[in-house]
């Protein structure tokens, strides 16, 4: 098995990774079958990022916080652990933000889409849905289109439902919202394509955010599922993604 490893800046990523290259064979990412991370959540998405385009396999192992997204450390059996995980595919959503000055900017996200207020005042936005306006005016500090990956992540913490992998479903979750007050979302089907308006952007001015690509003083944002790109993630058998997600609803 040709592995590669890839280490967050951390001091304990780094070591690790010198302890693994000093035990495996080892080559450089562009020969690699697979991809080591080393390194918490965000170095985790990062590292989805970085090899979208050649749809490579990618095991995680957490030197980080939360580790949701990866696998325990432990330095021993590696390549059978690899050879054992159970995968795991997802695809991103695909961003599409006009500015205020007419430019357009694209981005990918594997956990969420978000729009944020930039300033003291509230974002004033509209929402259609497949080319139906489903939300006239929503009165907030943001929203945020989720991915079932994402949806234990920031979603989650916005009071947003966690969704089962494998659902074809995305969460529509507004971050504070002030009008309508009890307003807490929907789930939509995989398919759908959301156009998010920003109804006063010069005195409303708002951010879109898709994982590492920020667009500010937006305009208008489409999101969708972009079908035409797949992430394989490798997990331990005992420690799989679904069962994860499903666990989280359960917690106390």
């Amino acid at each position: 098995m040709r592995i590669a490893f890839r280490a967050a800046p951390t001091a304990e990523a780094q070591r690790a990774q010198q302890d693994l290259q000093g035990t495996y064979a080892t080559v450089p990412p562009e020969e690699a079958e697979v991809v080591v991370a080393l390194g918490g959540d965000g170095f985790m998405l990062e590292t989805l990022h970085r090899y979208l385009d050649r749809r490579i396999p990618i095991y995680g192992m957490n030197l980080g916080t939360v580790g949701f997204l990866l696998n325990a450390y432990r330095p021993d059996d590696l390549p059978e652990r690899i050879q054992a995980a159970a995968r795991v595919g997802l695809y991103p959503l695909r961003m599409k933000a006009v500015r205020r000055d007419g430019t357009v900017h694209e981005g990918l996200a594997i956990n969420e889409v978000s729009i944020f207020r930039e300033t003291r005042q509230a974002a004033s936005l509209a929402i259609e849905i497949d080319g139906v306006c489903r939300m006239p005016e929503l009165v907030c500090d943001g929203v945020l289109v989720a991915t079932p990956a994402g949806s234990t992540a920031y979603n989650l913490s916005a009071h947003g439902p966690i969704i089962p992998l494998g659902a074809n479903l995305l969460a529509l979750t507004p971050i504070s919202p002030f009008r309508p007050r009890r307003w807490r979302g929907a789930l939509l089907p995989s398919h759908s394509r959301f156009a998010i308006q920003v109804l006063d952007p010069a005195k409303r001015p708002v951010s879109a955010v898709a994982d590492f690509t920020e667009i500010r003083d937006v305009a208008s944002v489409e999101i969708w599922e972009d079908r035409t790109l797949s992430l394989r993630l490798l997990f331990d058998p005992e420690h799989n993604l679904e069962e994860r997600i499903l666990k989280e609803q359960f917690v106390p």
